[in-house]
């Protein structure tokens, strides 16, 4: 048993329930602490029905698929890999404001067609308690289609998500939020993988660097760097700032800024 406070124990045993109702699920991984512990979940009570799905794309980083091998592998449990590019959806690559809702799509068709073959009865995500806040068009995406949110079933919000990754064990369990890569390009602009690319490379070269929250806002050849508030110093070092500077003028940023508000969920929108 967990050493859980009260409140948490019951959306626990709750969680467990809905998942264990289900018989046998696709879980639709990322990586991130959310679907993490759906997975963990999934995991420990139904054993062999319970697998792992992540798609490849140029929108994931490589990095994040790193991370979603080897989380898969301490959880005990083989990671399948399917590729897509939602750079061949035209609806996508307009990048207006239901980009994530074509993109969740196409994620969700590709999973239905191996729920189909492996006969699972549902495909679960990560989405909880918070996320129906946030102006969400793939929680649309996935409701149409009939995904399951075991999180959101079992009322459990971010705070209560990570206090389980971490009772459970996940090394996971206080990882920053991470979101696709398009997210980072400003509405209205074109996606292509020029672009997601160099986001890609600029964001990596942050981490590498030290700092741990981070999105690299791309408009044009401009770049808005945001980071947590307790690491915005760091970024004025000189000898960090040079780097920065000569590295982000490589990728083809002309234009360097950093976002004295920080880091925040929804920033490019």
């Amino acid at each position: 048993m967990l050493n859980l406070e009260a409140g948490l124990e019951l959306k626990y045993l709750n969680l467990q329930k809905v998942l264990r109702d289900l018989g046998s699920v696709v879980v639709a991984f990322s990586g991130g602490v959310d679907s993490t512990v759906v997975l963990k979940v999934a995991v420990d009570v139904l054993g062999e029905s319970a697998k792992a799905i992540i798609a490849a794309s140029p929108t994931l980083p490589a990095s994040e698929l790193e991370d979603a091998h080897r989380l898969c592998e301490a959880i005990g449990i083989e990671l399948q890999v399917v590729e897509t590019d939602q750079l061949q959806i035209a609806a996508f690559v307009q990048n207006d404001a239901t980009r994530c809702f074509h993109c969740k799509t196409d994620l969700y068709q590709l999973l239905t067609s191996i729920q189909n073959i492996s006969g699972s009865q549902a495909i679960v995500d990560g989405i909880n308690v918070d996320d129906m806040g946030e102006d969400r068009p793939g929680i649309r995406a996935g409701k149409q289609l009939g995904v399951r949110s075991p999180l959101l079933e079992a009322e459990c919000d971010k705070s209560d998500i990570r206090q389980l990754a971490k009772a459970l064990g996940l090394v996971n369990w206080n990882k920053p939020a991470a979101a696709c890569l398009s997210s980072r390009i400003t509405r209205g602009i074109p996606i292509t993988k020029t672009l997601l690319s160099r986001v890609e490379q600029a964001e990596a070269f942050l981490v590498a660097e030290g700092l741990t929250q981070v999105r690299v806002r791309l408009n044009g050849e401009a770049a808005r760097i945001e980071v947590g508030l307790s690491e915005v110093r760091m970024l004025t070092e000189e000898a960090r700032r040079s780097r920065l500077v000569a590295t982000f003028k490589d990728l083809g940023f002309q234009t360097i800024t950093v976002d004295l508000e920080g880091y925040r969920a929804g920033g490019g929108n």
